[in-house]
Parts: C-alpha cells; sequence; structure tokens
C-alpha cells in the first residue's frame, strides 16, 4: 500500500511541475510575441498599508459600461489609435468577430460597475511611489486569444516609467 501512495504523490507532483512550468511558457510567449497596448488608466488610491507600495489599476475602458448589457466573462474589443492606445469599440463573448487592426481582451465582470482584465495592480519597490504617480497608461501584451499580461506603466508623453 505505501508502494501506490508513493507512486500517487509522485504522479501528482509530475503533474503539478508540468501544468506549472506550460503556465511559465505561455506568459514568456506573450511577453515576446504579443501586441504592445497601452490602456488609459483612471484615477485610483496608489497605496495599500497591507502590501506595500503599488498602484490598483483602473482602466478607461471598463467605465461607462452597463455590465447587465454585457456577459459576465467575454472579450473586450480595442482598436488602436496612431500612438498605441486602445480605445474600446465593443464588447463579446466569442473571440469572433474580430475585424482588421481589432485586438482581444479577455475580461470578467463581478458587479455591475467594473470589469477585471486581470491586470489591476501594479507593485512597485518600496518609495518609488512618487515616480509612479505620473502613470497614465497601463501597457499590456495581447495575443490573438485575448490573453494579456502587464509589462510597464507608462506615462503622459508615452514614455515607460523606469
Amino acid at each position: 500500500m505505501k508502494k501506490y501512495s508513493t507512486i500517487i504523490i509522485l504522479i501528482n507532483l509530475v503533474a503539478f511541475f508540468a501544468f506549472f512550468n506550460h503556465s511559465i511558457i505561455k506568459k514568456e510567449e506573450l511577453l515576446e510575441h504579443g501586441e504592445l497596448i497601452l490602456l488609459e488608466l483612471a484615477p485610483v488610491d496608489p497605496r495599500s498599508l497591507m502590501q506595500g507600495d503599488y498602484m490598483r489599476l483602473r482602466y478607461t475602458l471598463s467605465e461607462d459600461i452597463n455590465s447587465d448589457s454585457i456577459p459576465k466573462r467575454g472579450f473586450c474589443v480595442v482598436g488602436l489609435d496612431a500612438n498605441g492606445v486602445a480605445q474600446k469599440k465593443r464588447f463579446q463573448k466569442e473571440r469572433t468577430p474580430l475585424g482588421q487592426n481589432e485586438y482581444l481582451i479577455e475580461y470578467t465582470s463581478q458587479n455591475r460597475w467594473d470589469i477585471n482584465i486581470g491586470a489591476e495592480s501594479y507593485f512597485f519597490q518600496e518609495g518609488e511611489a512618487e515616480k509612479y504617480e505620473t502613470a497614465e497608461y497601463g501597457a499590456v501584451k495581447v495575443d490573438r486569444k485575448g490573453n494579456s499580461i502587464l509589462v510597464g506603466l507608462y506615462d503622459a508623453d508615452l514614455k515607460k516609467i523606469e
């Protein structure tokens, strides 16, 4: 019996590490090959006493929506202006239809007032809050399936804050 327990534990460990490594590989591919999109930020309080210095991000694309009229899970379709800043076009449940020069950003909607694209917090080193107060845009990389990853914050001049 003990022999079977050891085998089951080893199989579970291998499965866990395979899934974990697969997730890492997918994020690395997204970072390397994803399309850079700037999302305009809406003002939010930038500090948390429990978590340290971080900025809670809210995006203007999630404003002025009636989340009763959109699916709880779906995709925000955006187009880019000349500066690479996302302009909200529509919300849809499926990945298609998707026009030329349109991009998907997957979202979830937990309540009537907001959507979540999975990049709602930006942590930075303690004492650097002033540097990030000038942030106007959150930069995400997206793939054709609507997956996104936050890669940094940009100022009003579209320069990455480092």
